[in-house]
């Protein structure tokens, strides 16, 4: 299995030797999760005591929050990841790298011929001619973005030699200006396959909730793979609360913005930095020196040591903030 942000016991055990640090000790800043996550309400105690069922108005609010009624809810974009290359016959499938690693597994270990594109346009991707394009917007680790308009164009370009585009959305609530899900498998791109996630945005990974948009074909043959009950009862009534509150979205979307400035700000001096509403990645051949210097001081990151990029989470208050400035002031590469 690939190693992913937030294993926070695992790191507690292999720096315990550097400070007497308790778990509850610890700042994970590996994942790019939301700090200030949705505020979860009450939930109602039939949401455990009875099965779960579709047609309890999460698909309406998700088509109405998405602007697509072409959804299939999933406990998390992962099992999308998982089951998506089962829907094709074996093909060449480009993925644009770096990306999250999850996708390139999952396409080569169903058959299919993968082809890594490092760090190329979109141009140069359509012009490598596989059927297949994979990629991340805004990009997973290192937060770069596409035009919707420029990514529409391309699944466009695809449909004509009979070819798909899969775009993971996973980190782009925070810019919904900037995303397909509303066309994905409709008239406009019905070859374009898209991936939505409440864990990052919405801060809600526990709940496991995720949504594919895609051509109705596609859906019906997920469903049927995924099999009866994809979601809990809680997650689906946590998930229809936060889908529908517009307000805390807005206030959401400007405080994201602001922290990630001020997070950008923080680590300009060592290197180049780029990233999206929920992560700044940090490009430095320090990396990995940096790395541990934060987690010898129970300050989890992550470290992508092939691209030499340290990836790097929002802080969740004032004194998280003041406990990162004060780390990264004390490291000499």
């Amino acid at each position: 299995m690939l190693e992913h942000g937030g294993r926070l016991r695992a790191a507690a055990g292999r720096y315990a030797a550097f400070g007497h640090w308790t778990l509850a000790d610890w700042l994970d800043l590996s994942t790019g999760i939301n700090p200030r996550a949705y505020p979860v309400p009450a939930i109602e105690a039939r949401c455990w005591q009875r099965l779960p069922e579709d047609d309890d108005g999460l698909d309406v609010v998700a088509a109405a929050y998405y602007g697509s009624a072409r959804l299939l809810a999933l406990p998390g974009s992962q099992l999308a990841i998982q089951h998506l290359p089962a829907l094709f016959a074996p093909l060449a499938v480009a993925c644009m790298t770096p990306i999250y690693e999850e996708h390139a597994q999952a396409w080569q270990r169903a058959g299919h011929r993968l082809r890594r594109l490092e760090n190329v346009s979109l141009t140069r991707a359509l012009a490598v001619a596989t059927p297949m394009i994979v990629l991340c917007n805004p990009n997973n680790p290192n937060g770069r973005r596409f035009p919707a308009a420029d990514l529409l164009a391309a699944a466009r370009q695809l449909q004509r030699r009979g070819g798909w585009l899969v775009v993971d959305e996973a980190f782009g609530d925070a810019e919904p200006e900037n995303c397909l899900a509303a066309v994905a498998g409709g008239a406009e791109a019905p070859n374009l396959i898209v991936l939505r996630s409440l864990g990052k945005f919405f801060g809600l990974a526990g709940a496991r909730v995720g949504f594919v948009f895609a051509a109705d074909d596609k859906l019906a043959r997920l469903r049927a793979a995924i099999g009866p009950w994809p979601l809990s009862g809680p997650a689906r009534a946590v998930a229809s609360q936060a889908l529908a509150d517009r307000r805390w979205q807005m206030h959401t979307r400007h405080e994201l913005t602001a922290a990630a400035a001020r997070l950008q700000a923080l680590l300009q001096p060592f290197g180049e930095v780029s990233g999206t509403a929920l992560f700044v990645s940090l490009a430095t051949p320090h990396a990995a020196s940096l790395f541990e210097h934060l987690a010898r001081q129970a300050i989890l990151t992550r470290v992508f040591p092939a691209h030499a990029l340290l990836r790097c989470g929002l802080p969740g208050s004032e004194s998280e903030w003041l406990r990162l400035a004060a780390a990264l002031s004390a490291w000499r590469p």
